[in-house]
């Protein structure tokens, strides 16, 4: 079996060479092989440069890149990726340090017992490390995950976490249209209405960054994810 890594890039060069050996180094349950897809979203930083680096000093580790040749946004990037994966199971990585990739075996874990096919991973449950940061950001994220489990009728608690692991077959199915930082409420619409879908969650540790230290998500976007929780709950179903 195997799980592809995806990995959306926009202008990550101080982080992305750092996120490549952690994901290099861990070591999936059952075997799993691991194929990791890095989608520089034209980057104008040395976010390349770093990709080409870590290539160059660990050719035994096999790394697959793909390049806009215009910025698209993070939902672009993501439907690059999953175009192009071949694994069993797709889960998405940052190119940030917010997230461990020691803890994609949590993520597959129940897909393995046989009891998911979509996994969150949620800030708000369990006992892992989180970082404490921005109280409206928290706020807001509750905000959009309650009115998305309203529509949608599942119980989530991270909605917008980055960390989502999917059987292949099921996030191939889906068509997906935002580019940017809609595709959190747009994927969740839009699987949580599968037939028969199982979707878990299970509690993971976050790393935040601090705008200084390179986060990108704005004010604007929380706007934005609050009129796509609307779009593909209601008007476009």
């Amino acid at each position: 079996m195997k799980l592809s890594i995806l990995i959306p890039a926009y202008n990550e060069g101080s982080t992305i060479f750092n996120i490549l050996q952690r994901v290099s180094h861990v070591e999936l349950i059952q075997e799993i092989e691991k194929e990791v897809i890095v989608v520089n979203d034209c980057s104008n930083d040395n976010t390349e440069s770093e990709i080409l680096r870590f290539r160059s000093e660990n050719p035994k580790i096999q790394i697959y890149s793909q390049k806009h040749d215009r910025n698209l946004g993070k939902g672009a990037a993501l439907r690059t990726g999953i175009q192009v994966a071949s694994g069993d199971f797709i889960v998405i990585q940052d190119a940030d340090l917010e997230y461990d990739p020691n803890e994609f075996n949590l993520l597959l874990k129940p897909v393995l017992d046989g009891f998911a096919d979509v996994v969150y991973g949620s800030r708000f449950v369990g006992g892992k490390p989180h970082r404490v940061l921005f109280f409206l950001h928290s706020i807001g994220n509750r905000m959009l995950t309650f009115l998305s489990n309203l529509f949608t009728n599942i119980n989530l608690t991270d909605m917008e976490s980055c960390y989502k692991l999917f059987r292949a077959e099921v996030i191939k199915g889906v068509k997906l249209k935002e580019s940017r930082f809609g595709f959190e409420p747009e994927v969740t619409a839009k699987i949580s209405r599968i037939k028969n879908i199982r979707i878990y969650e299970v509690g993971i540790s976050y790393y935040g960054r601090t705008y200084a230290e390179g986060k990108k998500i704005k004010w604007k976007d929380g706007f934005w994810a609050l009129y796509c929780v609307l779009k593909y709950n209601i008007f476009s179903r």
